[in-house]
């Protein structure tokens, strides 16, 4: 294709019209932009910056999003929905009634029911029950809002994790993060508006396209960042490259970009003249927010993080830091809740206390300090998986370790902070933990409170891609605003 092919081809009507329209043309394009964004519920895209802070639809209670994403699916029974039922009858095998026409990721033949080892603690003043293996989030139960009736209809990991964040079970859609900067940009000119920490030893299984931008422009990318070496990957300067030497190069390809710019009318190349700029930006401020030398020891023992050491401790207290400079979305990955009991690395009795061992004590003390300098009433705290566990022994293979196999028919989560009830439940299931009773609430109906609370309007609020108006909550179907958990 030659040059003048490839320019003639590359004039969309709006390009056009930029480059040769005057008076009447212009105006007409700049009605024809203003509609099309706020038909659509989008933020104009404010100036020169992308992530320059926009005003929301309608007041919003949130301002910033922390979700803790256990990777794997937490087993739901063991650790918020007591089933005394299928304690009584452990072991024993499971109705023919819950396996006809069913389908399992692993369980076969006839499986037995799976009772939980471990007690469940009345906590708060409506008593709450909360298993012993959460005491910290069990004596905060006040603060939060339960939903024991989750579901999604996806029962394997990656395809449960994508439509759980990017609201496709398919990669290429855009993750939540990354439409809460899109729509409202970022309070801090330093910091990426959308950050994500990881922890448990690899990413979660959806891998990298939980976090990506899909068809939104890539300035809306999720950062991910570590609390051991470089902060951020490639974002240092080369040996022999002073930061002068940077600043003077940053300029040079700026020049080149807006050129482009101006002839092309391309807004990726907006995009990635922001993302330069910011990438120069966040070599000070990136290495000084997450370096957690810098907080109390009384702080850093409620935590129980620990300075240049990667772990989910360090990361919660990280968010704190983060959203407390005005970063809009922090997502917290940790991978390791996967218990299907193959082996005493993947079972409710050796591993999954092990891992509730590492999340009690940080998620508690960042719920505490989150509510004692304000932030709280400001940031919404999500916390759950990508779907349940079923309420019989896997048993795989013969296996003597104990263990819960997918269960897309019934989660809990819970959330906190920035418009939600304290000491509330949402929902629940029957007497084995099998199958919702009431209060269903879907992935889409999360999704949907989370833009709402952020003050966007789930049902408006899309992105044009592929000749549909591509939303979070799907660009079709039913998805509720969950107020019974909203105050």
């Amino acid at each position: 294709m030659n040059l003048h092919q490839h320019i003639t081809q590359s004039e969309t009507r709006r390009w056009f019209l930029k480059r040769s329209a005057t008076g009447l043309g212009s105006i007409a394009l700049a009605a024809l932009l203003e509609r099309e964004g706020l038909a659509a519920g989008r933020a104009p895209r404010g100036g020169a910056n992308p992530l320059a802070p926009k005003l929301p639809s309608h007041p919003a209670r949130a301002k910033h999003v922390i979700y803790l994403h256990m990777s794997g699916g937490p087993p739901q029974q063991d650790l918020f929905d007591y089933k005394p039922a299928l304690v009584k009858h452990n072991m024993e095998d499971c109705p023919e009634e819950l396996l006809k026409g069913r389908r399992f990721a692993f369980i076969k033949g006839r499986p037995k029911l799976l009772g939980t080892p471990y007690k469940f603690i009345n906590r708060g003043q409506n008593g709450t029950l909360v298993s012993e293996l959460l005491p910290e989030i069990g004596s905060l139960v006040d603060m939060t809002t339960i939903i024991k009736s989750m579901k999604t209809d996806q029962f394997n990991h990656a395809p449960a994790e994508l439509l759980l964040f990017t609201g496709n079970a398919r990669s290429g859609g855009a993750s939540m993060g990354s439409w809460a900067t899109y729509g409202l940009g970022s309070e801090n000119d330093d910091l990426p508006g959308y950050v994500v920490m990881i922890s448990g030893g690899t990413d979660p299984t959806g891998g990298k396209g939980l976090w990506s931008t899909g068809f939104l422009p890539t300035i809306y990318q999720g950062v991910q960042c570590r609390t051991v070496g470089d902060p951020i990957l490639y974002a240092s300067n080369p040996k022999g490259i002073s930061r002068d030497d940077r600043r003077r190069g940053l300029d040079a390809l700026r020049a080149l970009n807006e050129a482009e710019l101006a002839e092309f009318g391309d807004p990726e190349t907006l995009t990635r003249i922001g993302q330069y700029e910011l990438a120069f930006r966040m070599q000070m401020s990136v290495p000084e927010v997450t370096d957690l030398r810098n907080e109390p020891p009384r702080v850093l023992e409620r935590y129980g993080a620990k300075p240049g050491t990667g772990s989910f401790a360090n990361n919660c207290l990280s968010a704190r830091r983060l959203v407390e400079r005005g970063v809009r979305f922090v997502q917290l990955f940790d991978w390791g809740w996967d218990t299907h009991g193959t082996g005493a690395g993947d079972d409710i009795v050796n591993q999954l206390p092990k891992k509730c061992k590492d999340i009690d004590r940080p998620i508690a003390a960042l719920l505490r300090d989150l509510d004692e300098r304000g932030l709280l009433d400001e940031t919404l705290v999500v916390w759950g998986g990508e779907f349940g566990r079923t309420s019989m022994n896997e048993a795989r293979g013969g296996s003597k370790f104990l263990g819960r196999d997918h269960h897309p028919d019934c989660f809990t989560i819970w959330l906190a902070g920035a418009g939600i009830k304290r000491g509330f439940t949402l929902g629940s299931t029957d007497e084995l933990g099998y199958s919702i009773v009431d209060g269903e609430t879907t992935v889409r109906d999360l999704q949907a409170t989370i833009l709402h609370l952020l003050g966007l309007d789930p049902y408006r609020f899309s992105y044009p891609f592929q000749g549909l108006e591509q939303r979070l909550i799907g660009p079709e179907g039913d998805a509720k605003i969950r107020k019974e958990i909203l105050v």
